[in-house]
C-alpha cells in the first residue's frame, strides 16, 4: 500500500512542480501584456488568454500537490488540538464523504462540457483569441484535476490506514510529555 501511495504522491509532486513553473510563465505573460498595452499601445487577445489559461492550470493542476503536501486550506480550529487517531478519522471521513464525491461529481458534470469542446473544435470567442485545441485542452484539465485529486485522496487513505496504531499511541504520548 505504501508503494502505491508513494507512486501517487510522486505523480502529484511532479505535476505540482510543473504547475509551479506555470506561475512564472503566468507572471511573465501578464507583465508582457501590461507593458505592451501601456508602453507600446499594443494588445494581443491571445496573449491575454494565455495568461488566464496559465492561471487556471496552476490552480487546477496544483490542487492535488497542495492536498498531498497538506498545504490546502483547512479550518484548523479543532483539528490542531486533536489526537492523531482522531485526526486519522477526520481525514478519512473528509476524504470519503467530501473529497471523493465532490471530485467525482465535478468529473461527471464536466465530461459533456469537455467532450462538446473537442467535438466542436472550440476556439476562443474573442477575435484574435486562441484557436483550437487550446480551449479544449484547458477544459480537459478540469477532468485531469479531478483524477489527480481522487488519486491523491486514495494516497491519503492508504497512508493513513497503513500506519501502525502503535505510531498513534507513541505520537500521543510524546506530544503530551
Amino acid at each position: 500500500m505504501q508503494r502505491v501511495a508513494h507512486a501517487i504522491d510522486t505523480v502529484s509532486r511532479r505535476v505540482g512542480h510543473a504547475a509551479a513553473w506555470g506561475t512564472l510563465f503566468m507572471v511573465l505573460t501578464t507583465a508582457a501584456v501590461v507593458i505592451l498595452r501601456h508602453v507600446f499601445s499594443i494588445g494581443w487577445i491571445w496573449l491575454q488568454e494565455i495568461s488566464v489559461y496559465l492561471h487556471a492550470l496552476v490552480f487546477l493542476l496544483g490542487a492535488a500537490y497542495a492536498l498531498g503536501a497538506d498545504e490546502h486550506v483547512r479550518v484548523d480550529v479543532f483539528y490542531r488540538d486533536m489526537r492523531p487517531a482522531s485526526r486519522r478519522w477526520v481525514d478519512t471521513l473528509g476524504t470519503l464523504f467530501l473529497l471523493l464525491p465532490t471530485t467525482g461529481f465535478i468529473f461527471w458534470s464536466s465530461w459533456s462540457y469537455v467532450f462538446r469542446s473537442w467535438t466542436e473544435r472550440e476556439s476562443s470567442h474573442e477575435t484574435g483569441g486562441l484557436v483550437f485545441p487550446f480551449p479544449s485542452l484547458l477544459k480537459t484539465s478540469i477532468l485531469i484535476a479531478c483524477v489527480l485529486l481522487c488519486l491523491q485522496g486514495i494516497s491519503i487513505l492508504l497512508r493513513l490506514w497503513s500506519a501502525s496504531p502503535e505510531h498513534d499511541t507513541q505520537a500521543t504520548q510524546s506530544g503530551s510529555s
